[in-house]
Formats: C-alpha cells, sequence, structure tokens
C-alpha cells in the first residue's frame, strides 16, 4: 500500500510539472497558445485515468503551485477554472463503473460511465469557465467596442485612404459581442475532448486504463437533457445584456457537442459504404462554412443516447482502487 502512495504521488507530481511548463510555454507562444492550453489538460487526465483520483488532484495542485510561484494567483486560478479542474473531473467520469446488473444488465458484468455523460459535464463546466473567465476580465459591449477600435486604428496606420462605415461597424461590434464566447465556447469543448480522447488511447496503450476503448463513432451522442439547455441558450440570446452573453457561452459550448455528435453520427452512418472516405472528407472540408456545420449539427441532434460500455466484473476492486 505505502508503494501504491508513493507511485500515486509521483505520478500525479510529474503530471502536475508536465502540465505546468505546456501552460508556461503557451504564455511565451501566442502562435501555439490556444494548442497548448488544452494540451495541458493531458497529463491531468492521464494522471487521472491511469492512476485514480488522488493522482489528478496532486497534478491539479501541482500545477496550481507552479503556475502561482512563476505567474501569478490570479494566473493559477484562471487554469484551474478553465483546464485543470474539468481534467480531472473528467477524469473521475471516466473511471465510475457500477454492477451492470444495477441497470438490468448481465449480473458478471461492470457498466461504465456513459460517453453522453460525460460529453455533457464537459459542456456544463466550460460553460460555467468562460462564463466567469469573462465575469474576470470584464467582457461585454464596451470591452468588444475597444477591441474593434484598436484593430481599426491599426489597419487605418496601415492603410492611410480606409475608412470603414460607420454603420458597419456598429453591427459588426454588436454581433462580435456574441459570436467571441460561441466560438471561444465551442472551441474550447472541441480542444479539451481531444485531450481527453488522445488521453485514453495512451493510458490504454501503457496497460493503465481502466475504462474499455470505447468506439467513438457508436458511443459519442448527446445526453438528451442536453437539447433542453441547448435551447435554453439560444432563446437567452434574444433577451439582451449579460443573459444573452451566457446565452452565446451556452450555444457554443453546447452546440460544440451536438457538432461532435454529429461528425461522429456521420462516421457510424459512412462506416461500410463506398461513398465513405469522399463524403468524409469533403465534410470537413466545408466545416469552414455555416450551413454544411448546420447539417452536421442536425445529425447530433437527430441522435441523442447514452451508450453505456460493459467490461467483465473481475476488473471491479481495481476499479475501486482507483477511484479512491
Amino acid at each position: 500500500m505505502q508503494k501504491l502512495n508513493q507511485t500515486v504521488l509521483i505520478s500525479g507530481v510529474l503530471a502536475g510539472i508536465c502540465a505546468a511548463f505546456l501552460t508556461l510555454g503557451a504564455t511565451a507562444q501566442s502562435s501555439l497558445s490556444f494548442l497548448l492550453y488544452a494540451g495541458s489538460a493531458m497529463p491531468i487526465f492521464i494522471a487521472g485515468m491511469g492512476w485514480g483520483n488522488r493522482a489528478a488532484i496532486i497534478a491539479v495542485i501541482t500545477t496550481a503551485i507552479i503556475g502561482a510561484v512563476v505567474m501569478s494567483p490570479l494566473f493559477a486560478l484562471t487554469i484551474a477554472i478553465f483546464t485543470l479542474i474539468p481534467a480531472g473531473w473528467l477524469s473521475h467520469l471516466a473511471n465510475l463503473a457500477r454492477p451492470a446488473s444495477e441497470l438490468g444488465g448481465p449480473d458478471d458484468l461492470l457498466a461504465w460511465y456513459p460517453l453522453s455523460g460525460i460529453v455533457l459535464h464537459l459542456c456544463i463546466l466550460v460553460s460555467v469557465a468562460v462564463v466567469i473567465l469573462g465575469w474576470m476580465i470584464g467582457y461585454g459591449p464596451d470591452l468588444v467596442a475597444r477591441m474593434v477600435d484598436i484593430m481599426m486604428t491599426s489597419v487605418q496606420n496601415r492603410e492611410p485612404l480606409f475608412e470603414p462605415n460607420a454603420e458597419a461597424l456598429a453591427q459588426t461590434k454588436s454581433l462580435l459581442v456574441l459570436m467571441l464566447p460561441i466560438v471561444q465556447g465551442g472551441l474550447w469543448v472541441i480542444l479539451l475532448f481531444a485531450a481527453y480522447y488522445f488521453a485514453t488511447r495512451l493510458v490504454g496503450s501503457f496497460g493503465k486504463g481502466l475504462r474499455p476503448r470505447e468506439d467513438i463513432a457508436s458511443a459519442l451522442r448527446m445526453h438528451r437533457n442536453a437539447i433542453f439547455i441547448f435551447l435554453a441558450g439560444i432563446v437567452a440570446m434574444f433577451l439582451g445584456g449579460v443573459v444573452a452573453m451566457v446565452g452565446a457561452v451556452i450555444c457554443g459550448t453546447f452546440g460544440a457537442g451536438f457538432l461532435m455528435a454529429g461528425y461522429a453520427s456521420l462516421h457510424k452512418r459512412a462506416r461500410g459504404k463506398d461513398w465513405r472516405l469522399p463524403v468524409l472528407i469533403l465534410a470537413y472540408l466545408s466545416a469552414v462554412f455555416v450551413f454544411p456545420l448546420f447539417i452536421i449539427l442536425v445529425f447530433g441532434l437527430s441522435d441523442v443516447r447514452s451508450t453505456i460500455s460493459l467490461t467483465p466484473a473481475r476488473k471491479t476492486d481495481n476499479t475501486n482502487e482507483t477511484n479512491n
């Protein structure tokens, strides 16, 4: 038991140091900062899914301490809310399992926490994180207006003959107030899920992961209740003010969840078909346009369910140890 505790401690500290280096690297490399910030979640995922909750907690604390010492306590708090805590919590959910008999299944199997529930928690956590971050930086129409004015000034300095249309500029400012939270929330959900996905593959290759390897095309769907939250976000966007900005965040995060589910559904529908490869390539290349993304979103909205992975119950003891 003492050797196990030492292994958990060392694994957590090493994961925390690795996450801290990635986070600090993001502050120095602006062109890759978003990817490095998201990548800093991978060591936390690996520690949690490979060595349990205690390792994940140690990793989160280690990263936060290093961030507070090297940068500032506010920086440590920001990365904890935005990256570390969501990664730690999702790794905990990924390790949850109970007897399949409790769900009406066979007595000799374990039922793992469904991927749809993990993605639902991811969308909620990122929504809360983006709202808190917006409150911390004073996000709102005034901040967006100043950002746009700075950009226009920079353009005019390079092109003295450029004269922006005042009406179009005002419309751009009002549009960006809602578009920026949508894009930031949605992109962060996708990047954190990508970190979770690659972490599960790495943990599995180490032989440490308890959760079975899932067929993402079949398992990645959104929870049924996510539809109501997504619709509430859409309605909130029409109410104006702070409520509209919060609604925009929810639309971005949950919209990204349904978008990922839509792509997974498309992969599932195309499996074994002759047209699979060209259609998938076209679907990803056309993602830069709104209408194709809307079609994929509809796929995700039309196929909501929870797929539960099952493994032999002989792993029960190991599972309990991992979750302690």
